[in-house]
Parts: structure tokens; sequence; C-alpha cells
């Protein structure tokens, strides 16, 4: 089984509904838990995302100047 290669678009789309549901009060007490955790490690994955594309981006003007 190979894992899904990891999407930023589809990260936020994902954290914004959760929010979403958390605002409109409609998430199951039960699943609070469950969904904060999701969003928490979808977060954290956005944020390893854009440290690595940031390095990236300085390592190639480093490069041409």
């Amino acid at each position: 089984m190979t894992k899904k290669e990891f999407s930023f678009n589809e990260a936020v789309i994902s954290i914004e509904e959760i929010l979403k549901n958390i605002e409109s009060g409609e998430l199951d007490v039960d699943k609070l838990s469950t969904e904060v955790k999701k969003a928490s490690e979808l977060i954290k994955q956005c944020q390893k995302k854009l440290r690595t594309t940031e390095e990236e981006i300085n390592s190639i003007f480093k490069e041409i100047s």
C-alpha cells in the first residue's frame, strides 16, 4: 500500500471544513476531540511543507546570486 502524497491545498480545505463544523456547533462532542487532533496534524504538515519550500527557494536564490 503506497502512502498518498501530501497535498497542501487539500490539507487547507480539510482544516477549513473542520473549523466550519466546529463553529457551526453541529459537531458531535464525541467527535470534537478527534477532529481537533486531525486539524492539528494537518496544520503541522502544512507548517513543515512551508518550511521545506522556503528552504528550497532560499537555496535556489543562493545558487543564482
